[in-house]
Order: C-alpha cells, then structure tokens, then sequence
C-alpha cells in the first residue's frame, strides 16, 4: 500500500496513517519502506521533508505491526543532501544561536533518533548518496546499494565546513578512508564501499528494490524484543568506544566553522553556486 503524497491524516479501517508531501511510505506486511520523493530535487533534504521523515519513523516506531523499516530514494539518487537553495533563501542570515538550534534539532538530533530507533533499519541507496544524504543512510543498521550508488562528503571542498553536522564517517568505513574522502572531496563507489565494510550488499540497480525488501523480511522473521535488546547492546558497544562523544563534539566543531572567513566567503556569494562550481555538482 502506498500513501498519497498530501500532509494530512486519515483514518483507513481503524489504521491511522500521515500522508506527506515530501515522502512516499509503503508497507509490505511487518516492513515499512519510507522513501524520499523529491525527485526532480535529487531528494534534496528541505526542512520539510526532514520534518516528515523524522513523523514518518515515529510513526513507525508505535506501529507494532512494524518490524522492520527501510529508508530509500525515489529515483536516480538516494539523495543529494541537503536542499541548499533553501538554505541560501531562508538561512543565510541565521545568527549563532539561530543556526545552533535549527542544525541541533533537526541535522543532529533526526540522525540520532535514526540511529537509536528501536527497530532495525536498511538503507537503500542507488545514485548518489551525498554529505546529508550520507549522515542518514550511515544512520541506519544496514546498507544495501545499487551498483551505481556513490558516497561523498564534499562539503570542506565546497563550502568550506567542517565535514557535515553528523561524523558518522569513521565508524562506518574507518579512519584512514574517511580522512581520504573528507581531505579529497572524492567519491566512494559502491564496490570500494562494500570491500571496506561500509555497504552490507550491492545488486545491480534493477533488483534493489526486491533485495532490499528481501532482506529486511528475512530480518523481521526474528522476534522483535530479542531484536530490541541486541541492537541496544551493538549501539551501546559503540557508546563504549566514544561513538556519541565524539559525535557530539564534532558538531560543535562543525558549528564554529561556519564562523570562518572562508564559510563567510562561499555563503556571501551563495550556498548553491558554491555546489555548481563544485566540478561533482553534488549538494551538501
């Protein structure tokens, strides 16, 4: 069953579900897949969508019907990050304070609920998977990716930041390779991705889809509270090794680079051209 694309409530034999603008959900049995739907915006992340996205898991996550959830992209590309030309147009001027609140709320704080989801979830990337794109693919338990699908964070090339708000890099493809993309701006393949652990599967572009789904039934198979307790221990391994420190000193971090003379720079002769001059054409 898919879910028409208007932000509105309703009730279908005593199931409420929210249909949204920006995303498509379907639910095939104990799996739910959300999927941005931007399309013609490369799934760029507007506010609005990462509002919707953020409802859409909540929604999901008192469904006890739902076992399962998938995270996708309609179209060519999972997503092309953050929707820039929004950001030009309503952020730009944002005081510290201002930018704090809103890149807490809902670039941090969204791709944390994310990770500590109580259910398990699976990216589904095709296309490009880039800077915000890739802070909330990596945010789910799983990958799975087409063999188009590319990886990058270009943002300290583009925009002179200091990576994105969210540095899950490291911990999804280890150190080195993360300071490799970060440092070069340069994209990760689908096939680098899989040999270095970032990805769990990649299939060709026209069985994504199925493969996905496939797996992700597999996974709701398994009882759910014993999947509850195993995922909590797995992220509490990472709490151990420093994972939600380290993330939340980076985005401190993240937030005084755009205090920089060099971000002032790019965001006085606008965010967007700052991609287009970027050789990729990849949004942050």
């Amino acid at each position: 069953m898919e879910i028409a694309l208007h932000p509105t409530a309703r009730h279908d034999k005593d199931e409420e579900t929210m249909e949204y603008a920006t995303l498509a959900v379907e639910r095939h049995d104990a799996v739910c897949r959300i999927s941005l739907a931007r399309e013609s915006a490369r799934n760029a992340q507007s506010q609005q969508m990462l509002d919707e996205l953020d409802d859409a898991l909540s929604r999901a996550e008192q469904d006890d019907a739902v076992r399962v959830v998938i995270l996708g992209g309609r179209g060519a590309h999972f997503s092309a990050g953050h929707d820039l030309k929004e950001a030009q147009a309503k952020r730009a001027d944002f005081t510290v304070e201002e930018r704090w609140d809103y890149e807490s709320r809902r670039y941090y704080g969204y791709c944390l609920r994310i990770w500590d989801f109580p259910k398990p979830t699976v990216a589904q990337v095709q296309g490009a998977c880039v800077a915000g794109g890739f802070m909330i693919a990596n945010m789910c338990d799983l990958v799975v990716c087409s063999d188009t699908a590319y990886f990058s964070d270009p943002v300290g090339h583009t925009l002179a930041a200091a990576a994105t708000e969210v540095l899950i890099h490291p911990w999804v493809m280890g150190l080195r390779k993360a300071k490799e993309m970060l440092y070069t701006g340069e994209k990760v393949d689908a096939q680098e991705a899989l040999r270095i652990g970032m990805v769990n599967r990649v299939v060709p572009e026209a069985e994504l889809d199925a493969a996905t789904l496939a797996l992700a039934q597999r996974i709701a198979q398994a009882p759910p509270f014993g999947l509850r307790l195993i995922k909590r221990s797995l992220n509490r391994t990472a709490d151990a090794q420093g994972f939600r420190t380290a993330l939340s000193a980076h985005f401190d971090t993240h937030q005084l680079s755009h205090l920089s003379e060099e971000f002032q720079a790019v965001r006085e002769r606008g965010l967007a051209q700052a991609i287009q001059r970027n050789k990729k054409g990849e949004a942050a």
